[in-house]
């Protein structure tokens, strides 16, 4: 996240992919509200007839396990990771190796830290191949989740 690509102004929302030097990043940022995010973020997933299958509430688990790991860092305001899944791509994608297995299920976070407007979105990227279908879902999902 410490590295922004050129923005890219949509309207009145800013759009900046974020990519980590290893590349094993996507992200992006925007000025929308955390919350449009999260709700944008779950209405693209169910548009498409997937289920969250659970919120992981990273943000709030740091949070509150800081004093005991004895840490003044406070890392996010809020940060909360999305995983969900797609039964058809992911047989597609394990059909054509088992061991694909191990990218599901898939994750998009969705984070702000301490003192930025900005609201950062993103996931893992994925290698190059058949998982390539699962990274261009997540990066539409992803992008339709801040469209204003």
């Amino acid at each position: 996240m410490k590295h922004f690509a050129t923005a890219i102004a949509l309207g009145t929302l800013l759009v900046t992919p974020a990519f980590a030097q290893d590349q094993a990043m996507v992200s992006y940022a925007t000025e929308l509200e955390y919350d449009d995010v999260t709700f944008g973020l779950e209405s693209a997933i169910t548009d498409r007839g997937l289920v969250v299958d659970h919120i992981s509430h990273v943000g709030e688990m740091l949070e509150r396990t800081r004093v005991d790991v004895g840490s003044e860092v406070v890392l996010f305001d809020r940060a909360d990771v999305y995983s969900f899944c797609s039964a058809k791509l992911s047989r597609q994608v394990m059909e054509a190796d088992p061991m694909n297995i191990t990218f599901c299920p898939y994750d998009i976070f969705v984070a702000q830290r301490p003192g930025e407007d900005s609201v950062t979105i993103g996931f893992r990227s994925f290698p190059e191949g058949e998982m390539q279908i699962i990274q261009n879902l997540l990066d539409e999902i992803a992008r339709e989740a801040i469209e204003e």
